[in-house]
């Protein structure tokens, strides 16, 4: 029985497939929770669906979905987050600059909290790139009081009943830490490594790490005034 879904979202990332395979195949292994991983094609022009359909078809427990056309980031986690049929739920980028074998140190603080997010150490990515994620961060800190110093850091672990009562807006990938906290959830941030980009290129430049994120801050105020909670008692 498995316990805890990787959702990796794929948009034209062919050179990364087979070391995201590996490297996945590896963490499974090791892993505290035994583990799935369920890639998100978002609608792909390269032959990221060829090399995806053949990584499944030759691991059990690699599986995918795959959209008509691209949607975003924040469309293919929550369509990971809807699919996924496990306790715990996390998503790691395809273009590995973070570790699988992080997720170990996450799960540790899963049974306290409802979330727990990696913070990127020693970030390895260009100066512009780090310096508007961190004015980014607080911009969103202060719109969300969330106290997360890096919501764009792409290893986390949710409780799936959380993940699942998530809405869907452009941009909610920043705000997922704020989002269970709407739910009276409990959130955590723990330091994980990170690395460069070995292959393909990034897919956001600085209207998405910046000018995007302050945009989707008024959304997220908007959504926290309508937010609709709620815990089922019984069934019937």
């Amino acid at each position: 029985m498995f316990e805890f879904t990787i959702i990796v979202p794929v948009y034209n990332e062919e050179d990364n497939l087979d070391r995201v395979e590996k490297e996945l195949s590896n963490y499974i292994k090791i892993a505290s929770k035994k583990t799935k991983i369920l890639f998100v094609n978002d609608g792909s022009k390269d032959n990221s669906q060829q090399i995806i359909e053949r990584i499944c078809a030759n691991n059990t427990d690699f599986t995918f979905i795959s959209f008509k056309e691209n949607r975003g980031l924040s469309a293919a986690i929550t369509a990971g987050f809807q699919s996924a049929d496990t306790e715990l739920v996390g998503y790691i980028d395809s273009d590995l600059q973070t570790d699988p074998k992080d997720f170990n140190l996450l799960l540790e603080h899963i049974p306290t909290f409802d979330l727990v997010t990696g913070v990127r150490a020693n970030r390895k990515d260009s100066f512009v790139k780090n310096m508007s994620s961190t004015i980014a961060n607080g911009i969103r800190r202060a719109f969300t009081h969330d106290g997360m110093d890096d919501t764009g850091c792409p290893l986390k672990v949710i409780k799936t009943d959380f993940a699942k009562k998530i809405p869907m807006f452009k941009g909610l990938h920043r705000f997922l830490p704020a989002m269970v906290l709407l739910q009276n959830g409990k959130i955590t941030q723990i330091p994980v490594k990170h690395f460069p980009r070995i292959a393909g290129e990034a897919k956001y430049g600085l209207w998405n790490r910046l000018i995007g994120p302050l945009i989707d801050c008024f959304a997220y105020l908007w959504m926290k005034k309508k937010y609709i909670d709620f815990d089922i008692e019984k069934k019937g």
